[in-house]
């Protein structure tokens, strides 16, 4: 049942209850009819007060009247129209006694109007009360206790609707807050997808092309040193797409996480920096690796080293170092340095020399890959800077170690 026509299932409960109640508590004793006690006929009940205390009206049978029935029926619309049925139910609760359809008014306003609105029909529905006393100006106690149940009743329709409007203020803020989350965190997957996508394929790729292009300038080479070098070629691509289909394996995987959590494929960290070094001194640079970490201390998932996030970061840190000095730096030596311990935390440094940024037809850069690690770096606790000093170019990080 769609939300429209469940409210109007609702609103037709809620005029045939109306209807009912007003029935049983018709202020005419009758047979067949449910009455509540001689003295709400003899003019004590401050509902349809100018029929009881006016000749004109006082021969008329006010057992669910046309007026009661107008009130009641205009129940049906209290949602499109509350403020005009409140109205109506109030004007009729001075000429006839329509109680409930006046309380359910009430409460419908209350959950529905901002408080100025709720205020003013609120303080019109006490009209009937003045209107009582100065027609019976000799209230006795039960007419007086009949007045207060009347204010009562006012106040706990209004108090009802104002309850029930904090319930759905306090869903739509809950749902709103949901959707704000589900956002949030699909920003985040998507800067962890762009994150991981930059360090696992520009490393790979920025190898395919120092290869091809020393095949490129290279054309007096021997053919098993061009065979070599093609072989080195398709090793680096069949690598770049075994980790390109890692990433889409985690992407598509419905376990929850981040990108950035260590303890979820790709499994590297600092005891696989060796090989990456070594991989790029295959592919012709000149890296100068200073590890000043036990590599048998730590967790034995990352082989050594800081865990988990940490020592993923790790791995990434020297992973993008290397890429930045194969695009910017080209031929010029690299140095890296890895010190630390468990408490201690893990130093991370690398610098070259500063080159004048890519060739024109070197290996183009966005700009996103500092960025990222800036970004990884924070994530996993750590600081992070980069810049010239004096004529090299430094990156440096420093990540924590856990005792």
């Amino acid at each position: 049942m769609s939300g429209y026509r469940r409210e109007k299932v609702i609103d037709l409960g809620v005029v045939v209850l109306a209807l009912v109640l007003s029935a049983a508590l018709s202020p005419v004793q009758s047979r067949g009819n449910l009455a509540l006690g001689p003295e709400l006929g003899s003019g004590t009940w401050p509902f349809g007060t100018l029929s009881l205390s006016l000749p004109a009206l006082s021969g008329i049978s006010w057992e669910v009247n046309p007026v009661s029935l107008v009130a009641i029926g205009l129940l049906g619309w209290r949602r499109r129209w509350p403020t005009v049925v409140a109205g109506v139910a109030v004007a009729c609760a001075i000429v006839s006694p329509a109680v409930v359809p006046l309380v359910v008014a009430l409460f419908t306003v209350a959950a529905l109007r901002p408080p100025r609105t709720i205020l003013a029909v609120a303080g019109s529905a006490l009209l009937p009360l003045p209107v009582y006393f100065v027609l019976n100006p000799y209230a006795s106690g039960t007419r007086i206790a009949n007045a207060v149940i009347v204010a009562v009743l006012i106040a706990a329709a209004v108090g009802w609707g104002l309850f029930v409007r904090s319930l759905g203020e306090r869903a739509e803020r809950a749902e709103a807050e949901a959707v704000l989350r589900v956002r949030r965190a699909q920003g985040q997957a998507r800067e962890d997808i762009a994150r991981e996508m930059h360090d696992v394929l520009a490393h790979r790729l920025s190898l395919l092309s120092v290869h091809a292009g020393a095949l490129e300038f290279n054309s007096g080479v021997s053919a098993r040193e061009t065979a070599r070098a093609a072989a080195v070629i398709r090793e680096s691509a069949h690598q770049a797409l075994e980790d390109l289909q890692v990433v889409l394996q985690v992407l598509r995987s419905p376990a929850e996480g981040s990108l950035v959590d260590g303890a979820r494929p790709p499994r590297t960290g600092l005891a696989d920096v060796p090989d990456l070094v070594e991989e790029s001194q295959d592919a012709g640079m000149r890296v100068d690796l200073d590890m000043r970490v036990d590599l048998d201390t730590g967790g034995v998932e990352a082989g050594g080293g800081p865990t988990g996030v940490a020592g993923l970061t790790a791995y990434r840190f020297v992973q993008e170092g290397l890429t930045n000095a194969r695009k910017h730096a080209q031929g010029s030596p690299v140095r890296i340095t890895v010190a630390g311990g468990p408490g201690d935390g893990l130093t991370l440094e690398m610098s070259n020399p500063a080159g004048r940024g890519a060739a024109r037809d070197g290996i183009p850069g966005a700009g996103q890959g500092l960025i990222g690690l800036a970004e990884r770096v924070t994530l996993a606790g750590g600081r992070f800077s980069h810049g010239r000093a004096d004529a090299d170019y430094v990156l440096r990080a420093w990540l924590p170690w856990p005792p």
